[in-house]
């Protein structure tokens, strides 16, 4: 979709009006949709850390000072052209009670479980994985010129669902949604939900999350519509952002995460130079939050029956 088209002129002017309106039946009252722009209300940068087998990696989300974002349980950033700060991996361990996702943007995953399923995800592709309850599973980098760079992102899932049967969404590439926002070649590439039109590849989930990346070749700003409701982030990974309304927006630099308030739409524009980020949102549960390492429930006892049936080899068995 481009600023050109109809749809998206009436919804930067802030007003959306329902086509029966327009005919010739008399409306007592036309469907008005109000923008709201989201605005940044607070950013902090991400922190060094090592996991698996010593991963070298950027921690954004589960940091102390942002231990969650309902839904979002971590962000983590990878970005490295040497090969030993990534090359060990994340050999077999546990996960069970949320959702984890990969985002590759260069470099090769390739996984396997205790459950037989294995793939690879490739540069530009993704993978969202449902735990449920609960599998073990490897994730080893396959080296494509030293370069290895993404993101994982973890969601939570409902109480109702945390014990649900593993689950594997694997997309290349070439199935995410893609549009060209401007004539120098700007782009967003969706990974699940909406954004303004374009569908991503990932079935509904329960927490109706938006997961896009976005690279911005010149400052042509453009708006993207979010769900009010959503909790939603941006993380700037390479150059600056403009994130927020024209005439009160916030500089975001690289490096940086932007918690957004409330609204419906964000409008998104690049500084001086080529720019890339990750934008997520996704309905917040509000339920008790119980994280010990690779599992997430809501009550202390749930946690140790997860550790008991690891213990007992019958983690993934159900």
């Amino acid at each position: 979709m481009t600023f050109s088209s109809r749809r998206s002129f009436l919804v930067q002017s802030g007003l959306l009006v329902a086509a029966s309106a327009l005919g010739c039946r008399r409306s007592e009252s036309p469907a008005v949709i109000l923008t709201s722009q989201r605005s940044v209300t607070q950013t902090l940068e991400g922190i060094p850390a090592t996991d698996g087998a010593g991963v070298r990696l950027t921690r954004v989300i589960g940091q102390p000072a942002l231990r969650n974002l309902d839904p979002f349980l971590m962000l983590d950033r990878f970005h490295s052209d040497d090969p030993g700060a990534y090359i060990n991996g994340f050999p077999n361990h546990p996960h069970r009670g949320f959702e984890t996702v990969t985002v590759m943007l260069d470099g090769r995953m390739r996984h396997r479980d205790s459950r037989g399923n294995s793939g690879l995800i490739a540069g530009g592709g993704s993978q969202w994985m449902t735990a449920g309850r609960g599998l073990i599973h490897s994730e080893m980098p396959e080296q494509v010129q030293g370069l290895m760079s993404g993101f994982q992102l973890w969601l939570n899932l409902p109480a109702a669902e945390k014990m649900c049967p593993p689950a594997y969404q694997d997309h290349a590439p070439e199935q995410l949604a893609e549009e060209r926002l401007s004539p120098s070649g700007s782009r967003a590439r969706v990974i699940a939900g909406n954004m303004n039109g374009l569908q991503g590849p990932v079935r509904e989930r329960p927490t109706q999350p938006l997961l896009l990346t976005v690279a911005l070749e010149d400052d042509r700003p453009f708006a993207l519509d979010l769900p009010t409701d959503h909790t939603a982030f941006a993380f700037v990974s390479a150059g600056e952002v403009d994130l927020g309304p024209e005439t009160a927006s916030k500089t975001v630099r690289e490096g940086s995460l932007a918690l957004l308030g409330p609204g419906n739409q964000l409008r998104v524009r690049a500084k001086n130079r080529r720019s890339e980020l990750l934008i997520a949102a996704a309905r917040p549960l509000r339920e008790p939050i119980v994280q010990y390492g690779p599992f997430v429930m809501n009550t202390r006892e749930e946690i140790q029956q997860a550790f008991d049936d690891y213990r007992a080899g019958v983690l993934d068995r159900g």
